[in-house]
């Protein structure tokens, strides 16, 4: 059976990091590369377990992370990403370059979920919702008998419907 990886809880540090554990970290790493994780804390000498060394520098110190916000273009990758893989977080971020799994999960939930949601589409399985539907569906029946002396033609159970207008989805109730 395998060994703990952090043997003496007592004197490891929790909580926030400081600039010189920071440094001493993003030296380590420049010098001697990544390596195993279990043993780099002792060896760049810091008082932390690796698990928490590797999060600090997969998700923060690593240079060669891209900052900031994501662009019209990441936002449709992800989009897309998530239609076709669901929440496999490290797959889609590994076609982002520069960004973490965990900042693009945090982004999908923060932003993307919500963008979806206001367009009327579910983002679970990226399809219109069910309230959306039934709407479009009551606005093209009523229009289809309103239209027969109009000579609109429409058809409730086809999304292939030539009207003289289409409503705005965001004025539906």
């Amino acid at each position: 059976m395998r060994k703990p990886g952090c043997d003496n809880k007592e004197e490891m540090h929790k909580g926030s990091w400081s600039k010189q554990e920071d440094q001493k970290l993003i030296d380590y790493i420049t010098k001697h590369g990544e390596g195993c994780w279990r043993d780099l804390p002792k060896a760049a000498g810091l008082l932390r377990c690796g698990k928490s060394c590797r999060l600090r520098w997969m998700n923060y110190l690593n240079p060669n992370l891209k900052r900031g916000n994501f662009s019209e273009d990441e936002d449709d990758l992800i989009i897309k990403l998530h239609a076709l893989l669901g929440n496999r977080w490290s797959l889609i971020a590994g076609r982002l370059p520069g960004r973490t799994d965990n900042e693009v999960k945090n982004y999908w939930n923060s932003h993307l979920r919500r963008k979806l949601i206001k367009m009327g589409i579910d983002p679970k399985n990226h399809n219109i919702s069910h309230y959306l539907r039934i709407k479009r569906l009551e606005y093209f029946q009523e229009n289809s008998i309103k239209s027969e002396n109009n000579a609109v033609i429409s058809d409730a159970t086809s999304s292939n419907c030539v009207t003289s207008s289409l409503p705005d989805l965001n004025s539906l109730p």
